[in-house]
């Protein structure tokens, strides 16, 4: 994520930190999750045999993870306009060509199975969870919008859109490690930043304020939690570690490692350094300063 973030974040985001949510290097933890995840799949032929054939096409049937991702957007988000075949060699080409696309996925299957106390097995968010199928989404589209095809990329987020109810415009930069928690409702501007292990949960909002153009929505550190109906309006920071509380609306700075709550948003508690509120997705506001 350093390389896209402005100097700025890049300086917050590499100060001292707890160890990440795994230790392994990218391409170990990903046989390390697709291993797993086959078995899951392997384990529900049996649970389930009326599902048999969709886990078997989506999971079982690819050569890894890239191609099961995406098998699996294709299969959801192809459409009339452009159908499954062609969604999936686009989203494989996205994959393929960026490693770190594939590497992010990975870690953000591995948030959801850490942070969501629904989640018992990579399966359950690999085939249902709409807010990854968002994020991976949205990750095909900033490789197409990258790549010039503007067109397309805006075609996928309007799909994406459409199908799981989350906006997130494809020329917005967006880290690992992301947990956006049911999805429906989340909106996302053109120059938002996330950096990594962010959660994020339904109804929330990180979009501009009034017409400006240029750079114009906000700026999420390391370790935010932006709970339920969240608003985060403008080219405004929110802190590493910090927390936006439920339907707050933050029209101002947010320092690192606070809690802001209220219309419009006000520090109301300070939150210790060693806590990281998006890994342990405690919405509590806190008693004072």
């Amino acid at each position: 994520m350093d390389q896209v973030l402005p100097p700025a974040l890049r300086a917050s985001a590499s100060a001292l930190r707890p160890p990440p949510l795994r230790a392994t290097s990218h391409s170990r933890a990903e046989a390390e999750v697709w291993a797993e995840l086959r078995a899951e799949a392997e384990a529900a032929l049996i649970e389930e045999p009326l599902y048999a054939g969709i886990i078997q096409a989506t999971i079982l049937d690819q050569r890894g993870l890239a191609q099961a991702f995406a098998y699996r957007l294709a299969h959801r988000l192809g459409d009339g306009d452009l159908a499954r075949l062609a969604m999936r060699d686009l989203c494989l080409a996205a994959f393929e060509a960026d490693p770190q696309t594939g590497a992010h996925a990975v870690r953000d299957l591995i948030a959801i199975r850490e942070r969501d106390p629904t989640c018992r097995r990579f399966l359950d968010p690999f085939l249902f969870y709409k807010g990854l199928a968002a994020l991976e989404g949205y990750r095909v589209a900033h490789w197409l919008w990258h790549q010039g095809r503007m067109t397309l990329a805006l075609h996928v987020q309007s799909r994406i859109s459409e199908v799981f109810g989350c906006d997130i415009h494809p020329a917005a930069r967006i880290g690992s490690g992301v947990f956006i928690d049911h999805a429906t409702g989340v909106v996302i501007g053109e120059t938002t930043v996330i950096a990594d292990d962010v959660s994020i949960l339904q109804s929330v909002t990180l979009g501009g304020n009034g017409k400006e153009s240029g750079d114009r929505h906000p700026k999420i550190e390391r370790g935010v939690l932006l709970s339920v109906g969240a608003k985060v309006l403008g080219n405004i920071r929110v802190g590493e570690g910090a927390k936006v509380a439920a339907a707050a609306v933050v029209l101002h700075e947010v320092p690192p490692h606070t809690t802001v709550a209220g219309v419009p948003a006000r520090v109301v508690s300070r939150i210790p350094r060693n806590e990281e509120p998006a890994l342990t997705m405690d919405q509590f506001f806190g008693d004072g300063i």
